[in-house]
Formats: structure tokens, C-alpha cells, sequence
């Protein structure tokens, strides 16, 4: 490991992250809060902590390997939602450090997750905080910090690292480049929600956290009852822009460009589209019953079905009391996620994509052992290496689920309650069923089980290998 190149990269995340709570306070210091002070005392800190990070480490650093990168990423987004939790603590608004932690990992990694009973007693800078965090985590603050300031040499070894799914493509010839590229997107895409919610009567403060939670597809409010108070004009809004926003953002690019033909061609969001249609048909035929209008079904179904792929987990209504099968395509969804290259959750559409072509290969193969099948995805031959990455990766998303279950089984909660947690926090959805259902929270979990579900939220988000490479020792020898 190129430890120069680490911590050089590891201090410029620290000062990024510095000037980025410079916002929150702002918004504090705008509404006369007193929580501005405790922007500012971590402010500083932040700035102290990047600078004796960075200085040593200047000059003859050399170039990154994909080892640096996943090593950086790592580190980065322990260390981001260390300093991130401090506001929190100073400000008494989440007086013990371990659930403001789990807090900030939850809005880091955009999973939603939530310690407080009342989050309308937060103030207007912490519910600022919450939700920027989600923006700033969606596309990743490497991928942020890419784009503003000179990264060491092959700097598509962080951007490998840190952006869900199978593979990573560069848009434009620069990594740079390609970074700004993604943000301009996101930012613009962003900026037309907020428009949005404006025009359905949403106060500028409301509309900007939740268009930053959305964004981040993160789910982080700032009334407790989440989305369910919203006028059904508002709700659609949401429910459009979690499905954008859990799409391959490489898509909007080309419709910049005007391959439109070329997005309808992909095979990704064939099935992204396929499965989001299909669910929101089924359980609006399911829960019509519950609810006194089709219109007010179909709202619901694809409210929640967008809310639950998306990893968004904004609420709408208490999806527990519904029918087994819509829990049941509702827990599938949970697991599914989004497209690669969004800022969605879970195991990616791709990924599962591939997975059934792999097994109908099998199967073919079975039947005719002489016949060469290949694998194609968007009409090209998809090579073995990609297909193995897969079949790999699938099998530790699997087991490293079951550890997070079998551990949190020795705390008091039910099988029910784990189970859904360690689903729920992995695949960076935030709300599932038991305790930590839509009604629920992660406060009675006692602080260890935090720190665990703060792991696997970290697991999930950046797709595990960044997070199992810190406890290899050969990944810390110096080259």
C-alpha cells in the first residue's frame, strides 16, 4: 500500500468535508439556531485533522493502485461519518456518540436508518445535516472529491471503488472529467425536484431536504410520518424522482447525447422498468381493498414500490398491515435495489440480470453439454471474468447477510426484527418490518448492535470488497 498516497488522499476528504458543513451551519446561523456552534467547533476540527493528514504526506507520493483505491474508500467513509457524527454530539441533539454515529453512517450510505423517536425536534441545521448527508453519500464523496481537486495518478481506481455495481465505465476519456460529468447530472436533477415541490406548496427549506434526500435515495425526512401527510401531488414527485434516481446515471448521459435508442436497448433498465411495473400492478391489485379509490391504490403501490427499489425508504403508509404478497414482493424489491451506477442500494438489477442468465446457461448446459452458450448483455458478449465477479460477489453478499443476522441474534430482539434489520441496513434501505418497520426505529438496539448495523451498512454501500480488504494484513504492507 502506498500509505503516502492514502493518507495525502484521506486528508483531502477531511477538508472537503470541512467546507461541506460550512452549509448546515449556515442554514443554523440563517434560523438563529444555537446547533451553529457545533458546526463550527467540528469545522475545525475537521481542518486540524485534514491538515496534519495532508502535510506530512506532500510530495513524491507517486501513483495509486487498485488497492490504494479501495484502501482510500474505506478509510474515507469511516473517518467522513466519524467527524460527521460530532455536530450531533455537541449539540446534545443526539447526546451519545455511538447512536449519532449510527445516525450519520445511516445518511452517508443513503440507508435511512434512524435512531430518533422525533425527528421534528431537530433543529433546522440537523435536519439540514441529515439530508445533505444523503446528497454528499449518493454519488460518493471520492467521486466528489475526483472531480474538485488533483487526485493521484489512475484515479479510476477510487471511482471503481466506491460506484455500485458490476463494472465502471468512464463516460469521458478523464476520470476528472468523468466525475464532473455525473455530478452536473445529479445536481441538475436535483435542482428540478426542488422545482417541483415547489410547486405543489412545499416550503423551500422542505423541499430542499427532501429533494437531497431523494437524490441520495435515502429517505432522511423532516416530519415523523415521513411522506404520509403529503398531498398526493407531492408524493407523485417523490415517487418519480426515487425512480430516477435509481437509475444508471451512464442512461442520462446518453440522452444528453440523443441515443435515446440506446437507453431503451439497455438490458438493465429493461428490467428495472419491467419489475417496477409489474410490482406496482400486482399490489395495487392487492391492497385495493384497503384503500377506498384505484387512484389511491396505484398511488400507494407505486409510492412504496419506487420508495423500497430505489433503497429511498420514504414512507407513505404502514406497508405491514398489507397483504402477504405484497410484503413478500415488497422483501424481493428490498434485495434487488436499484440499477448500477445510481445511488441506489441492494444487489443492482445487472447483477441479478446476470445471475438468471447464469443459471439458464446451466440449465441449457445440463440438456446440451456440446452447445456453447454465451452470456449478452445490451447485445454484446458479456466476458467470463465479469461473470465470475459476479457469482462471487453474490456469494459473500449472502454470507456476509447471514453473519449480520446470526450476530445480531444474541441481542433481546426476535427473529422477525433481526432478520428484517440486517436486510434492511445491508441493502441500504432503511425501514423493514418488526421493530424496524415504518412506525419503528433502531433506538432499542443496544450500542454494540449499532456499531454492527453501522458495518453492514458500510458493507452494502460499498459493495464489500473495500470493507473486508481493511482486516487483510497484506493489504497494509508498505510497497
Amino acid at each position: 500500500m502506498n500509505h503516502k498516497i492514502v493518507l495525502f488522499t484521506l486528508g483531502r476528504v477531511v477538508l472537503i468535508e470541512a467546507a461541506l458543513l460550512v452549509l448546515p451551519m449556515a442554514v443554523s446561523l440563517l434560523y438563529g439556531e444555537r446547533c451553529a456552534l457545533s458546526f463550527a467547533l467540528t469545522i475545525v476540527l475537521a481542518v486540524v485533522t485534514g491538515s496534519l493528514l495532508c502535510l506530512p504526506c506532500r510530495g513524491g507520493r507517486g501513483t495509486s493502485s487498485i488497492k490504494d483505491g479501495f484502501m482510500i474508500v474505506a478509510l474515507a467513509w469511516i473517518v467522513l461519518s466519524a467527524i460527521g457524527a460530532l455536530p450531533f454530539v455537541f449539540s446534545k441533539e443526539i447526546p451519545s456518540y455511538i447512536d449519532a454515529f449510527f445516525e450519520t453512517v445511516s445518511g452517508f450510505t443513503t440507508t435511512g436508518a434512524t435512531i430518533l423517536a422525533d425527528v421534528e425536534a431537530l433543529s433546522r441545521g440537523m435536519l439540514f445535516w441529515r439530508g445533505f448527508t444523503h446528497w454528499i453519500g449518493g454519488m460518493g464523496i471520492l467521486v466528489f472529491v475526483v472531480m474538485l481537486v488533483n487526485t493521484p495518478d489512475r484515479s479510476i481506481n477510487i471511482l471503481k471503488a466506491e460506484m455500485p455495481g458490476p463494472t465502471v465505465d468512464k463516460l469521458v476519456p478523464k476520470s476528472k472529467d468523468t466525475a464532473r460529468t455525473l455530478y452536473i447530472i445529479y445536481t441538475a436533477l436535483t435542482a428540478l425536484e426542488v422545482i417541483f415541490l415547489l410547486f405543489g406548496g412545499m416550503s423551500l427549506f422542505d423541499s430542499v431536504v427532501h429533494a437531497l434526500s431523494t437524490a441520495g435515495t435515502g429517505g432522511f425526512g423532516a416530519y415523523n410520518a415521513s411522506a404520509a401527510n403529503f398531498s398526493p401531488y407531492i408524493q407523485w414527485v417523490l415517487t418519480v424522482f426515487m425512480f430516477l434516481f435509481a437509475i444508471n446515471f451512464n442512461l442520462f448521459y446518453l440522452i444528453l447525447l440523443g441515443r435515446m435508442r440506446d437507453v431503451f436497448r439497455n438490458t438493465e433498465f429493461k428490467a428495472y422498468l419491467a419489475i417496477v411495473l409489474v410490482s406496482v400492478a400486482v399490489i395495487t391489485a392487492e391492497i385495493m381493498p384497503l384503500y377506498r379509490t384505484f387512484s389511491d391504490s396505484l398511488r400507494q403501490a407505486a409510492f412504496q414500490v419506487a420508495s423500497i427499489i430505489s433503497t429511498t425508504g420514504f414512507i407513505t403508509a404502514d406497508f405491514t398491515v398489507w397483504t402477504p404478497l405484497s410484503k413478500v414482493l415488497l422483501l424481493g424489491l428490498m434485495f434487488v435495489g436499484g440499477c448500477a451506477g445510481s445511488t441506489a442500494g441492494g444487489l443492482k438489477v445487472s447483477r441479478v440480470a446476470i445471475l438468471f442468465k447464469m443459471m439458464r446457461r446451466e440449465l441449457r448446459h445440463t440438456l446440451r453439454p456440446r452447445v456453447v452458450d454465451v452470456i449478452k448483455m445490451d447485445g454484446r458478449r458479456l466476458d467470463e471474468q465479469t461473470a465470475h465477479s459476479v457469482a462471487v460477489y453474490f456469494a459473500l453478499y449472502i454470507l456476509s447477510i447471514a453473519v449480520l443476522i446470526v450476530s445480531l441474534s444474541f441481542s433481546r430482539f426476535d427473529l422477525e426484527t433481526n432478520l428484517f434489520a440486517a436486510i434492511s441496513c445491508f441493502n441500504n434501505v432503511g425501514p423493514g418490518f418488526g421493530m424496524a418497520g415504518p412506525v419503528g426505529n433502531y433506538s432499542p438496539y443496544p450500542p454494540l448492535f449499532k456499531l454492527l448495523l453501522s458495518a453492514g451498512m458500510l458493507l452494502g454501500r460499498l459493495e464489500i470488497y473495500p470493507m473486508l480488504l481493511l482486516f487483510m494484513p497484506a493489504a497494509w504492507r508498505k510497497r
